[in-house]
């Protein structure tokens, strides 16, 4: 990682609220830094990022949704940010999930509520599946990989940028994907410098999970803008797979943005979904 990156990380955790705590939690598969904020004893809620952002990126969210709950934003091991792999190796979802235990051991979180976007949707649904009596609710914003692939043309779209990270390319791929709909210059310069970096992050990925068994509480936000995935067809796919899920399509928004653009609209859907009697769940199997 270079200074450049990480000011430019530092200048996202300066939007974060005043008394956030900077905690570094061990794990057998390296030190894992987290930002927490809310009351010490308000319920958990453990925020996992999308892939690029860090888990300073949710910024705008956490005001609203540490008034009461406790936040854990985590920098998602193997991804960019503060997070270090040392020790055990992380190759595969199985590794990762067992990281995620040792997340939640060292912050002393039996159970908890988790809210992934984008990848970080995909990593709290394979630790979901992974650990069910573990995960109290789960919300998911604009999740891949979880109700299906990506669109093909996105693939294509996607692919040069992937090989051949270049500032240029990777600010003009982000352009496009946010073309009209807020993304924030701090967040937008964060994610070029950690898509362009020398030995950047290398994160854990997997097939498409199959999120037909979770039995938990699960909210589902797409952005009805996603280039990433035809969010109707995915709503649908989701109201079939999960038919007792809270599963909604945002208009206006897109993918990268929808945590931060979205705000206001995002974080009042979860704090309701957070709120609500667990009605027709199914006990953890």
């Amino acid at each position: 990682m270079s200074e450049t990156f990480f000011a430019a990380y530092d200048a996202l955790l300066a939007r974060w609220p005043a008394g956030t705590a900077e905690l570094t939690v061990s794990t057998p598969y390296g030190p894992t830094r987290v930002h927490a904020y809310g009351p010490p004893d308000g319920p958990p809620l453990v925020l996992l990022h999308g892939g690029g952002a860090t888990g300073t990126a949710w910024f705008t969210n956490a005001p609203a949704l540490g008034a009461r709950h406790r936040v854990y934003a985590v920098d998602i091991l193997g991804d960019v940010g503060r997070s270090e792999r040392a020790g055990l190796p992380l190759r595969a979802p199985r590794d990762l999930t067992a990281w995620l235990d040792a997340v939640l051991d060292g912050l002393g979180l039996p159970t908890a509520a988790l809210c992934g976007h984008s990848y970080g949707g995909w990593v709290a649904t394979a630790y979901a599946l992974h650990a069910p009596r573990r995960v109290r609710r789960l919300a998911l914003l604009d999740p891949t990989q979880v109700f299906g692939g990506y669109r093909p043309g996105y693939l294509l779209h996607v692919l040069p940028m992937l090989l051949r990270p270049t500032a240029r390319r990777v600010g003009a791929y982000l352009d496009r994907e946010t073309a009209g709909t807020g993304v924030d210059e701090d967040f937008k310069r964060l994610y070029v410098l950690g898509a362009t970096l020398r030995g950047r992050g290398r994160p854990v990925v997997g097939r498409t999970l199959d999120p037909a068994p979770l039995a938990m509480p699960v909210l589902v936000l797409f952005a009805g803008r996603s280039r990433v995935h035809d969010a109707g067809a995915m709503a649908d796919r989701a109201r079939r797979l999960l038919p007792g899920a809270r599963v909604e399509v945002l208009p206006g928004l897109g993918h990268h943005v929808l945590p931060t653009a979205g705000a206001a609209a995002v974080d009042a859907i979860v704090l309701e979904f957070l709120g609500a009697p667990p009605a027709g769940c199914r006990p953890p199997r």
